[in-house]
């Protein structure tokens, strides 16, 4: 009795019924896809980058929403893995992106350390100042304080030692804003006050936590080193990890509104497609302004298309007409772009400041 014939659904090969791998590409015979399984072929086709990415790009660029389809529908040896093309061309992306990154901090390193010159030759005035006056200061303030006629010193001068004699520290309510007087914590500075005595001119509380310290002693370094690049860099090299947040999110939207069109899994693998894409032609943008500058007005129409490419990925792979898709597809994209994206990049702001 001949048995039963199954086809794969990879290489559409017939094999024999009770086969657990195809005998013609070795896929799996029943690989329903579900979430363990999609991050489970991640962990195991990682490091077998191999000619499917060649495969791959040529379709992810020109035919939007073919390989996420091709995936879903069982083909997941013929090309290149979503996650695993994913990592693949943002490692290119954020590279092309650093160059950018590191232009961008030399030039903001310039401008602070501008700043900062001219602070620090305001408190290295005042240092000498008191310095030289410190032996004047000792011999004339008891008089001074005593109300008492002073001889040697002249209006002027009683106002500079008088000055230096009531520079104290005033307590503030909690101010997160930073809105204290430049020149006095300059004079504190120069006096040498402890870092606890300018915390608390700052404004921090008495009983503070650790979270509150934490961000008085962060505005105080900063403060003192005008460290604006640093913490640039520090928010920079945070978006590679808040992208692993930033995509499954994206993913839970397209879930949200289309919710009877297959697992979580599914709208993962359309995601990870799509942010592929995205990140190819970011890269190549990047990659040409470098070589020769774009005008403005390309540079925003490529960026404009990439709304459109989204547009015709969801019409195919979800399978809906192209009015319905264009409304859930705005709805996606205005909710990523102008609630997730903006909360992330504030979430990353105060990372960057805490931890540069």
């Amino acid at each position: 009795m001949k048995a039963k014939q199954n086809t794969c659904q990879n290489c559409d090969q017939p094999y024999d019924d009770g086969f657990r791998f195809c005998p013609h590409c070795g896929q799996k015979t029943n690989d329903e896809l579900t979430l363990g399984v999609l991050f489970y072929n991640t962990i195991s086709n990682y490091f077998s980058f191999d000619a499917r990415f060649f495969k791959s790009f040529i379709p992810l660029m020109t035919k939007p929403g073919y390989l996420a389809k091709e995936f879903i529908k069982g083909k997941r040896l013929l090309y290149l893995h979503p996650a695993q093309m994913y990592l693949f061309v943002a490692v290119i992306f954020f590279f092309i992106f650093n160059i950018y990154v590191r232009e961008g901090r030399e030039v903001l390193d310039k401008n602070m350390q501008g700043v900062l010159d001219s602070r620090y030759e305001r408190i290295q005035a005042m240092d000498s100042l008191k310095a030289k006056d410190s032996i004047e200061v000792n011999r004339y303030l008891d008089p001074i304080k005593n109300k008492e006629l002073v001889y040697g010193l002249d209006e002027d001068d009683i106002k500079v030692v008088d000055s230096l004699s009531k520079i104290k520290i005033p307590k503030k309510d909690l101010n997160t804003s930073f809105s204290f007087n430049e020149k006095e914590m300059d004079s504190l500075i120069a006096l040498g006050k402890t870092d606890e005595e300018l915390y608390s001119y700052m404004g921090m509380s008495d009983d503070a936590g650790y979270f509150e310290r934490k961000f008085y002693a962060q505005g105080l370094k900063f403060y003192k080193t005008m460290g604006l690049g640093q913490i640039y860099q520090t928010f920079i090299d945070s978006i590679p990890l808040a992208m692993f947040f930033l995509l499954p999110i994206f993913a839970l939207l397209l879930k949200l509104f289309f919710y009877n069109k297959g697992r979580y899994a599914h709208h993962l693998v359309f995601s990870f497609y799509y942010f592929s894409f995205l990140f190819v032609v970011f890269s190549l943008v990047f990659g040409l302004n470098r070589l020769l500058p774009i005008p403005d007005w390309i540079d925003w129409l490529i960026a404009m298309s990439t709304f459109f490419y989204l547009l015709i990925a969801i019409i195919k792979f979800y399978g809906q007409n192209w009015f319905l898709s264009f409304i859930k597809s705005g709805l996606v994209s205005f909710l990523f772009l102008l609630f997730v994206l903006p909360l992330s990049v504030s979430i990353l702001g105060v990372i960057a400041f805490f931890f540069y």
